[in-house]
């Protein structure tokens, strides 16, 4: 059966998605989860949800699902440890170096991988699963043929969102908000800038990031019929009216085996939309239709007061259970509670005497067990046996039946055994104290001009369909001695593996034997054909644990996130030789949708496209892999002049990352950070590099 998973960003959503009908409820408390924003619970209410969930069949999950410091690593586990404590049944993390701790700390604790890890491949769930996860969510970006694929293949549970809002660029690897506004997206505290107005040509006059709200309301047969575990409804930032709109209809409709009906959808428009909804993403229909804001408008009172009092009007979701009693002469009394899953409670009372006037007969009996009040209970059947001629105060049986709900309340608010270990970090590596080499980035051949090699950068980072397409370009380096390495895409979904293999075999070919790869699903199809990996800044390398994880994974090197602050990176336990990003436009975005194809119906990849924001900032469109958008930041992050301060972190490579630049600007700004020369760029930033993210 299709578990259905609601967002309860406060103890009244917890309520309403169990009154409405989740199977389970998904909530953080904390500062270690997606969205910090929330109201999220305190440790006292977490327990009392974990409690009231359990009781009713609601299963918990728990959202550990941010990048962490390694000063923050131990409070995880302390928080960790008491979800555990208190009965929660999984844990969902994005950071790699979190589910290592997790697996050390709490081995019986069930892990799931969050949308934030950006799995969208067969191979990034098998790798979810090598990692020790039970269950993974899937990008929302997928279309129901891949969704399928996956999940007919899939060695765990897939989850897929059904409803709820939808991010412009693919879940973890956004850098927008971070990067401009220092709250990062993927520390939980994400202000959506793609929620605000952009523009062409020196002009914010639209949104062009601005997504409407996924609703798959129509295709719920389908979802369950191709296998997925679990259909999760976002909505964590949500009032709790919202919960229980969108809850109680998703329930209705999967638990009688239907679609929602036309009033149904009438009130999910009207609980929150943006001028409608997509199921763009799931039918493979990409493009301007999909895009929409949020209306101001009048808020649906009505609709919201009576949803309220609907899942505060008391016990709405009950539990059937069977009850008994044997009522036999000279015998003490025996009742007995039984639930659906088999929990059964046994209860003995005293030995009824004889009857004097009236005896107790079976309807009585039944009449009396079966008032199961303003419980959380239903009874479903009453059975009883009762010899003739014999009293018994119906007090009596109403004791026995608290006494035995009372005994199966606690049976299924019962707390699992399992192990809790205490978090132990680990070796502490030293950093070395060897200058970085210099690494570059390209994102064309052509940017690979003689002048550059004359430099001898360490690596050359080629795309593989670049290095593919210009086999000469490969034997230049070769030629002098610059060993290229194939950068990987962050996207390549199942259907488009065949095209990047064929380029990374052309490229064994020709001796490259290294790939940069930024997500765990290439990494590990790359592996498989040979290549030895490092580690791109898209596997969000936050923490020492995660370094160590990914030597595990025998990883070559790792790139920190740029995220980072110099000294954080500085205090990295560095198990991996590890690299920074040290010029270049720092990537915010990169997005399923083309906006460049968008904007004028036609493939304009070529030239200078720029999205302006309404402060002026003027933000390069280039084409991604796959026929995808990224947007790069409008100021190049120079440190040339700051070598003293990125040299001394115990760094193996520092990285130039070439974009937009010309052939002969990549020349002067090797050149320069060679310390030859004095180029600089016109505007620049500093990057994260000192300021950091919230």
């Amino acid at each position: 059966m299709l578990e259905l998973l609601a967002p309860a960003g406060s103890m009244e959503a917890v309520t309403a998605a169990v009154e409405c009908g989740a199977d389970a409820v998904y909530f953080g408390y904390g500062d270690f989860n997606a969205r910090r924003g929330a109201k999220n619970l305190s440790r006292e209410e977490a327990a009392a949800a974990v409690s009231y969930c359990h009781l009713r069949g609601c299963r918990v999950h728990l959202t550990l699902n941010t990048l962490l410091t390694d000063r923050e690593l131990a409070g995880a586990a302390k928080l960790a440890a008491h979800a555990c404590q208190i009965g929660v049944d999984a844990i969902i993390v994005q950071d790699l170096g979190a589910a290592r701790m997790l697996r050390q700390t709490l081995p019986d604790m069930p892990l799931h991988g969050s949308t934030q890890m950006t799995v969208h491949s067969l191979d990034g769930v098998r790798a979810c699963a090598d990692l020790g996860m039970s269950r993974v969510v899937l990008g929302r970006e997928l279309s129901r043929d891949q969704i399928a694929f996956i999940c007919q293949n899939s060695p765990i549970e897939i989850e897929m969102f059904g409803h709820g809002a939808l991010c412009m660029c693919w879940s973890g690897q956004c850098f927008f908000s971070g990067v401009i506004g220092g709250r990062s997206g993927n520390r939980g505290l994400c202000a959506q800038p793609c929620r605000l107005k952009y523009g062409w040509n020196g002009r914010a006059d639209s949104y062009p990031l601005s997504l409407k709200d996924l609703s798959l309301a129509g295709h719920l047969r389908e979802i369950q019929e191709m296998g997925v575990a679990c259909l999760k409804l976002e909505g964590r930032m949500k009032r709790p009216e919202y919960v229980a709109i969108v809850t109680r209809i998703y329930a209705q409709a999967l638990r009688e085996g239907r679609e929602p009906t036309r009033e149904e959808l009438e009130e999910l428009d009207q609980a929150f939309s943006r001028q409608g909804f997509t199921d763009g993403y799931y039918m493979n229909r990409r493009g301007p239709e999909m895009f929409g804001v949020r209306q101001e408008g009048r808020e649906p009172r009505e609709l919201f007061a009576r949803v309220r009092r609907e899942y505060q009007s008391g016990e709405g979701r009950k539990i059937p259970v069977n009850l008994y009693a044997l009522v036999e002469a000279g015998q003490p009394v025996q009742a007995a509670a039984e639930d659906r899953e088999g929990r059964v409670v046994r209860i003995q009372g005293p030995v009824p005497e004889a009857a004097k006037k009236v005896a107790l007969t079976r309807e009585k009996a039944e009449g009396q067990l079966s008032r199961t009040g303003n419980t959380p209970y239903v009874c479903a059947r009453v059975t009883t046996k009762v010899d003739e001629g014999l009293s018994l105060p119906l007090s009596v049986l109403n004791d026995l039946r608290r006494q035995a709900l009372d005994g199966l309340t606690r049976q299924r608010t019962a707390l699992p055994a399992r192990r809790i270990e205490p978090y132990r970090p680990g070796v502490r590596y030293e950093n070395t104290r060897k200058e970085p080499v210099l690494t570059v980035a390209l994102r064309e051949a052509g940017q690979l001009s003689q002048g550059l090699l004359d430099l001898k950068p360490a690596l050359v980072y080629l795309p593989a369909w670049e290095g593919a397409a210009h086999p000469d370009t490969v034997e230049r380096c070769r030629r002098v001695g610059v060993p290229v390495v194939a950068l990987l895409p962050r996207i390549c979904r199942d259907s488009e593996v065949g095209a990047l293999e064929a380029d990374l075999l052309a490229l064994r070919d020709l001796g490259v034997e290294e790939a940069l790869a930024g997500n765990l699903g290439i990494a590990r199809r790359a592996a498989q054909l040979g290549f030895q990996i490092r580690g791109d800044f898209g596997l969000g390398v936050y923490n020492s644990q995660t370094l160590k994880e990914l030597k595990r994974m025998k990883l070559l090197s790792a790139t920190a996130s740029f995220e980072l602050k110099l000294a954080q990176v500085r205090d990295l336990s560095k198990a991996l030789p590890l690299e920074l990003i040290v010029y270049g436009r720092l990537p915010l975005m990169i997005t399923e949708n083309c906006i460049l194809y968008n904007r004028s119906g036609r493939h304009v990849c070529g030239g200078v496209n720029q999205l302006t924001d309404r402060k002026g900032e003027r933000f390069p469109v280039v084409k991604a892999w796959g026929c995808r958008s990224e947007i790069l930041n409008g100021k190049k992050l120079f440190l040339a002049d700051k070598a003293a301060d990125w040299s001394r972190l115990g760094l193996w490579g520092a990285r130039l990352q070439f974009t937009t630049e010309s052939p002969r600007e990549c020349v002067q700004v090797l050149a320069r950070y060679q310390g030859k020369g004095d180029w600089q760029p016109n505007e620049y930033t500093r990057g994260l590099c000192y300021r950091g993210v919230e």
